[in-house]
């Protein structure tokens, strides 16, 4: 038998380990072929020159791999079919008389396949003005991780199926009693269906309360996300404008009753202008809801930062006749990973949304879970929203006077009350995207407020987010784009 292998006993890596390696070579180049008897781990002991628990050792990974069998009575053999050959399929080459079996999509593919669905991908210069992103160096990750840990270590619990079809309960106690005191929202965690983030609940409503053909009013511009996820479910979009006081409620007055089916609003900081529904506008969309009838579609998704005003209380604290669908998560106050959003529906609906929300996708993760309720129980939520309030606040006035400082009458800012964004319309002769690929040259990135719109248009708006920057490199980033635009 050519069996001829070389130990290196000064190499760092083991005997038993080099063993292995030449004759798994061996065995793959031919050497050994299948179906061959290998020597005995003695005569092989005897033949290298090292103890016999070495070859045993490196025979029983062979074996647990795949690569040798043993015959009870017989020895030690090669296996017939390697491992290594059932990793490799052989390869296909393509015919040109060879067609596709036709291929049949519901009617919910075909729309999805029919709504356009180019991301802007997020700017990736030195200095991004990107939107949506928090300051996640300034998450209490130690805490996060010690209750992570102690969670974790307390049972085994978590790892099996959850049993409560809208979410774990103590959690959505905890957010109950933090939305009535934060919000004014007026709900019993009852009423409360936890989702894996807003977009799972926007489907939810979508694929409950909307059927293909049915019109639905939407904030122009608006959220591009739920954009989306409306058009898929093919529902007709019917733009609503939005002024420095939010939804223009007025609009609504020319639609015949019953119909608008819904109507989706982001209220407490529109997106993407900033603008907040003022109190009047909201008592004058609940009335209107009321008469017709129709929902409306409460996203509440970054509240919790109020920097001038007094917060007003959430629509659905306001509406008498359950007339309004709250969305709410966590994304944007902890961070956005932690897939925990939230809806709140009337008494009435809660049973068919926690139906649909188990055969979507069963449960949340539990440990999550777990970890988020005493993190609110305990006040930590509450303690980091205070920090990063102040926080965001320095930011935002940092950019607001940068722009105002180093472009002058030739900028408009929208939303400084406000989130972790604001909108900026330049004044300038260049598209958008001429904006951004000079933007970018600079070493600034941009986002244009343009894809926002039902119908885009050259608008020269652009959304700053602010959240992952610092003071200085937002003074750095105004200065150098106030270059470009001067130039």
């Amino acid at each position: 038998m050519d069996l001829t292998i070389t130990l290196d006993r000064h190499s760092s890596l083991s005997l038993h380990q080099q063993v292995y390696e030449e004759l798994r070579r061996a065995i793959l180049t031919g050497r050994l072929l299948p179906g061959q008897k290998v020597p005995s781990t003695r005569a092989l002991a005897d033949n290298l020159q090292v103890s016999r628990t070495t070859i045993t050792q490196s025979y029983d990974r062979l074996l647990s791999e795949g690569y040798l069998e043993t015959l009870v009575g017989s020895g030690t053999y090669v296996c017939t079919q390697l491992p290594d050959d059932l990793l490799h399929a052989a390869p296909v080459t393509p015919e040109s008389n060879c067609k596709s079996l036709p291929l049949h999509l519901s009617d919910y593919g075909d729309r999805l396949s029919q709504t356009p669905f180019t991301l802007q991908a997020p700017p990736t210069q030195p200095i991004s003005f990107r939107y949506g992103q928090p300051a996640l160096q300034h998450f209490p990750i130690a805490l996060w991780r010690k209750l992570l840990s102690r969670y974790c270590l307390a049972s085994t619990d978590w790892l099996d199926y959850g049993t409560d079809f809208q979410g774990y309960r103590p959690l959505r106690q905890a957010i109950a009693t933090y939305l009535g005191r934060a919000r004014a929202v007026q709900c019993d965690p009852d009423q409360l269906i936890l989702t894996n983030g807003t977009q799972q609940a926007l489907d939810l409503v979508m694929r409950l309360l909307i059927n293909p053909g049915d019109r639905l009013g939407i904030e122009d511009p608006g959220y591009l996300s739920a954009r989306r996820i409306f058009a898929s479910h093919g529902a007709e979009l019917i733009p609503i404008p939005v002024d420095e006081s939010g939804l223009m409620v007025e609009k609504l007055a020319h639609f015949e009753s019953n119909s608008l089916r819904l109507v989706y609003v982001t209220p407490s900081h529109q997106f993407p202008t900033g603008s907040i529904l003022s109190l009047s506008r909201r008592l004058e969309l609940l009335a209107w809801a009321q008469q017709h009838p129709c929902l409306i579609l409460e996203d509440d998704y970054d509240s919790e930062y109020r920097y001038q005003d007094r917060p007003i209380p959430a629509l659905q604290g306001l509406d008498q006749n359950h007339s309004v669908i709250y969305i709410g998560t966590f994304s944007k106050v902890l961070f956005p990973s932690l897939r925990l959003g939230y809806l709140v529906v009337p008494p009435n609906l809660v049973s068919l949304f926690a139906q649909a929300k188990w055969l979507s996708d069963r449960q949340l993760p539990t440990l999550e879970q777990q970890v988020l309720t005493e993190f609110i129980a305990a006040g930590h939520l509450e303690s980091h929203l205070r920090k990063m309030r102040s926080h965001y606040d320095q930011l935002r006035q940092t950019l607001v006077q940068a722009l105002q400082q180093h472009l002058g009458d030739r900028v408009m800012i929208f939303g400084e009350k406000a989130g972790i964004h604001v909108m900026v319309k330049f004044r300038t002769h260049w598209s958008d995207a001429e904006v951004i690929e000079h933007a970018a040259r600079a070493g600034v990135g941009l986002m244009s407020a343009q894809p926002h719109y039902l119908h885009p248009y050259d608008c020269g708006e652009f959304i700053f987010g602010y959240g992952d920057l610092d003071e200085a490199q937002i003074v750095e980033g105004v200065d150098r784009l106030a270059q470009v635009l001067k130039s």
